[in-house]
């Protein structure tokens, strides 16, 4: 059997790239994002780039890199505020913008890898969510249409794998990486550690090695804070 495990980030994604393309990007703010591949797509120069995540993250970090390189054309989010680039983007024309509820994002995706094209929500009813969408009646109470969501490639950050690609997450970088590794036709991920066949306990495995395509140790895990609060140290009486 071929190894799931590839020697370098660009390795990992050698072949998958091209113009056009629908990515999946796992993370939540600044955690459980797949830092170490996401430079080497824009070292790609791929481009015209639809990206499904629930943010694009911040100066500098995570997917601003693509934003700020003009490789994307569509983002499919629901977190956009306090990302300027992104901000100035949208209301310039230039990148379109499909906004979803983050709990509907989330099930779209989850919907995508269970094979559901569709499913209803109240979630939206009446704003411009649902605007374009069909909205039907059940028990008296409207609920608007939504679609599943899938990719071309799926970009993920896990903790641990082993050599099959089971994968264990750390706690708040579990976020939409474990749905995302579900709805991409391949799904590569990066993960802090590879550990040796056997090593993971089944009943702690968070995803199934049969989702997984491609492996890589991460190359960058810098485990940025987004809002760091202090406050000073009380007095010892």
């Amino acid at each position: 059997m071929k190894s799931k495990i590839y020697p370098s980030p660009a390795a990992a994604l050698d072949g998958l790239l091209f113009d056009g393309m629908t990515i999946m990007s796992g993370g939540f703010g600044l955690s459980g994002n797949p830092e170490s591949l996401i430079p080497e797509i824009r070292a790609s120069g791929v481009k015209g780039l639809t990206v499904i995540s629930n943010n694009a993250g911040a100066d500098g970090f995570g997917l601003w890199m693509l934003l700020e390189s003009r490789q994307v054309a569509k983002m499919i989010s629901s977190y956009v505020g306090e990302n300027k680039l992104f901000e100035q983007q949208y209301l310039s024309g230039e990148l379109e913008l499909e906004l979803n509820p983050q709990g509907t994002l989330a099930e779209r995706i989850r919907a995508g890898g269970a094979g559901i094209p569709a499913f209803y929500t109240k979630t939206g009813v009446g704003t411009v969510v649902a605007e374009g969408k069909p909205v039907e009646t059940f028990e008296g109470q409207d609920y608007v249409r939504e679609t599943w969501l899938r990719a071309d490639l799926s970009i993920i950050k896990a903790w641990k794998a082993d050599p099959a690609g089971n994968l264990m997450f750390r706690k708040t970088a579990r976020n939409f990486n474990p749905n995302m590794a579900t709805a991409g036709k391949v799904t590569v991920v990066e993960v802090e550690e590879i550990v040796e066949a056997g090593t993971l306990d089944p009943d702690a495995i968070h995803t199934p090695g049969i989702y997984v395509d491609r492996i890589v140790l991460s190359t960058i895990n810098e485990k940025r804070i987004e809002k760091l609060t202090t406050r000073a140290r009380e007095e010892v009486a």
